[in-house]
């Protein structure tokens, strides 16, 4: 990791988890994505344990309560967090209670978000800026949340050396778990999540801590969990890509034979997506929109090197896009998609387990 100095990694005895929300597989939030239509098709092939929606931003702006209490809309059966961004401890704070009190199972407090107009007004990962002051925000929004609070952080900002130091302060402000991306801000995304960083978190805190970042296949997230001995695991564009990886995931810790999706599943999937989104949208041009943004990552699965995700992308609309998944997936054999569980030919580049030697 960057910046940061050799620390003993020897493990710690393992907290209990403070809440019945934490399960082993989560849904992350998805800024463009995590609609309530798509995070229902994400939850229906079975194995997630807790959805999360895409960021709330809470700005200078004032806030209508009631517009904020509709953002709690739930999967049935599935618990809901709800993930809250912004920089303010007041505005934050009211926030966190109205949402908690309209029935979100988990707060959320956005600690990682890169994006150049995010932190340019202090909020997402510039937090990680003044751990001090990070940890009295965090205090006063703990007081407003009367159930399950937790956290969402990358590395750190420009370097990762005081991520330990952070981490620890949000757990004395009284989160119940933390999730750990372990990617400075100033990676964005590029390079290769470090998980010696989940590992060295969930061996120092006393709560549980949740691993994020490119577990790309099912298998990865075993992995990831072995590797670390975090809690959980949060998939975030490795489910947008795989709409099955959960279901993979389950059958795997389940010692059961792993769904292995072909061309025909993958157009089908993009049919039920067009209809979710039209009954709960009614615009066909945010329909398409957002079909698309879920094809810049279905597309990284086809090897056909490159076609489909460009054909649909090009497209004039969901019924183009359904079209052109209709001639050119329906008739792939499962060999010729990177969506199996174990991720034999790897596509993607996953991230490495630490060095348990």
């Amino acid at each position: 990791m960057q910046g940061r100095a050799v620390l003993d990694l020897a493990p710690m005895e393992a907290a209990p988890v403070r809440t019945p929300w934490l399960t082993p597989s989560i849904l992350a939030p998805l800024e463009g994505v995590g609609h309530p239509a798509w995070r229902a098709l994400a939850a229906e092939p079975g194995g997630v344990g807790l959805v999360c929606t895409e960021f709330v931003s809470i700005g200078g702006a004032p806030f209508n309560p009631a517009s904020l209490a509709r953002e709690v809309v739930k999967v049935p059966g599935i618990p809901l967090s709800v993930q809250l961004l912004g920089q303010d401890p007041d505005r934050l704070a009211a926030a966190a209670g109205i949402v908690a009190g309209a029935g979100a199972d988990v707060v959320d407090l956005n600690l990682g978000c890169p994006a150049r107009g995010v932190v340019g007004r202090g909020a997402g990962a510039a937090l990680l800026r003044d751990p001090e002051r990070l940890e009295a925000l965090v205090r006063q929004v703990r007081a407003a949340v009367p159930g399950c609070l937790s956290a969402k952080m990358r590395a750190g900002f420009d370097g990762s050396d005081r991520a330990v130091e952070i981490a620890e302060r949000l757990q004395a402000a009284g989160i119940d778990f933390l999730t750990v991306h372990p990617r400075r801000r100033a990676d964005f995304y590029t390079g290769v999540a470090d998980w010696r960083l989940v590992r060295l978190l969930a061996s120092r805190l006393r709560i549980p801590v949740v691993g994020n970042g490119d577990c790309w296949y099912a298998r990865d997230a075993l992995r990831l969990q072995a590797a670390t001995g975090c809690a959980a695991v949060m998939l975030g564009r490795s489910a947008i890509r795989n709409p099955w990886i959960f279901a993979q995931i389950a059958a795997l810790r389940a010692g059961t034979p792993p769904p292995a999706p072909g061309g025909a599943d993958l157009a089908a999937y993009l049919h039920r997506v067009v209809a979710r989104y039209r009954a709960a949208l009614g615009n066909e041009r945010l329909v398409t929109g957002k079909v698309k943004e879920l094809v810049r990552y279905l597309g990284r699965a086809v090897r056909d090197g490159g076609a489909f995700r460009l054909a649909a992308l090009r497209s004039g609309g969901a019924d183009e896009i359904l079209g052109c998944a209709d001639h050119r997936l329906a008739s792939l054999g499962v060999a010729d998609l990177d969506l199996d569980a174990e991720g034999a030919d790897r596509l993607e580049q996953s991230a490495e387990p630490p060095d348990v030697g």
